[in-house]
């Protein structure tokens, strides 16, 4: 597929070129994927700046968004990429591939780097999902940041840099810049910029900003990280809701009305009961849904109903999908 960056997209990638770190904060949709994968073809295969990339993410998006990205455009042809999920054998196998890019899920970070035998000889570093790594304490930062100081380029992707507050960003940036501008410990941040919230005497439970920090802490941050909201960028046509009304039997209404005016009913001769009203609308519930627990804990069928409709609205979807696709190409096959 030929990739057609919008504007944003242009300057996101050519910001990731000019700035050995960077923290690219954009919503979801934005393409921060195909945004980084544009920059490290640049950098591997055009300019010859970086010779091996490791890319750490969530598993899933290890295992599909990645791989996929790179084998869905026609600009990223020639980019190699080594996959290194699964057992141990099968991961070491993968990074011992000849390729630009490796890609393993962030839960094998500390056996790579501690346990693997395998040299960290990787000069650009992509983290997608960088949030993932606001804990200062865990395996995976620990083991991250003693081998950080060999890496040359370094990108931080996510939507959510600060998703719990402002404190999150210290590990963040601690492993973007090494402590250049949030300080190297932990400590010193957080007498900088917070004072403790919730205490019990001399325990303290949580802390919150000092007046001004946020600005203050922005502005430190602010020459490695651009951050985008998908409201300013993305153009979507506004929301319609479809309600989708899904009717019972009779006999299942009738076991609904006498649920509600007696607080007990038998369905399939197993009792059903309510000790006070807020039980009575949590049962009511459960019926309209379609199955509902008795006395004893157990659940009681009662009806499909809105799985159906959901069956019907998929389908619809996928006809719907379909004469797109012939309308479009009228050589597509129904069956794909």
């Amino acid at each position: 597929m030929k990739y057609n960056p919008h504007k944003y997209q242009e300057y996101a990638t050519d910001y990731i070129l000019k700035n050995p770190i960077a923290g690219i904060f954009l919503d979801m949709g934005l393409g921060k994927s195909i945004i980084t994968l544009t920059a490290i073809f640049d950098l591997t295969l055009d300019s010859f700046l970086v010779r091996k990339v490791l890319v750490i993410a969530p598993l899933r998006v290890a295992k599909n968004t990645w791989p996929a990205e790179i084998q869905k455009w026609d600009h990223l042809k020639g980019l190699q990429y080594s996959l290194a999920v699964g057992s141990a054998p099968e991961r070491k196998a993968a990074l011992m591939k000849r390729a630009q890019v490796y890609i393993i899920n962030r839960e094998n970070v500390d056996w790579l780097i501690s346990k693997s035998g395998l040299p960290f000889d990787y000069d650009m570093l992509v983290i997608d999902e960088l949030s993932s790594f606001k804990s200062h304490q865990a395996k995976r930062f620990k083991s991250l940041i003693k081998v950080r100081p060999k890496v040359k380029r370094i990108v931080g992707l996510t939507g959510t840099p600060s998703s719990n507050g402002l404190m999150d960003l210290w590990a963040e940036y601690r492993l973007l810049d090494m402590g250049q501008r949030l300080g190297r410990f932990i400590g010193r941040y957080r007498e900088n910029f917070f004072v403790p919230d919730k205490r019990n005497q001399q325990i303290i439970f949580s802390y919150k900003p000092r007046p001004g920090a946020e600005d203050a802490i922005h502005q430190l941050i602010s020459d490695i990280t651009i951050s985008m909201k998908g409201r300013d960028y993305l153009k979507l046509p506004d929301l319609v809701i479809n309600e989708v009304p899904v009717r019972l039997s009779e006999d299942e209404m009738k076991s609904l009305d006498v649920m509600k005016r007696d607080l007990i009913t038998r369905i399939k001769g197993e009792e059903i009961s309510a000790v006070n009203a807020a039980a009575l609308s949590n049962k009511l519930l459960q019926m309209a849904n379609g199955a509902v627990y008795d006395d004893e804990g157990d659940v009681v069928y009662i009806h499909d109903r809105k799985l159906e409709a959901l069956e019907d609205l998929i389908e619809a979807a996928v006809i719907t999908q379909r004469t797109l696709c012939l309308y479009v190409n009228p050589v597509t096959r129904l069956s794909q």
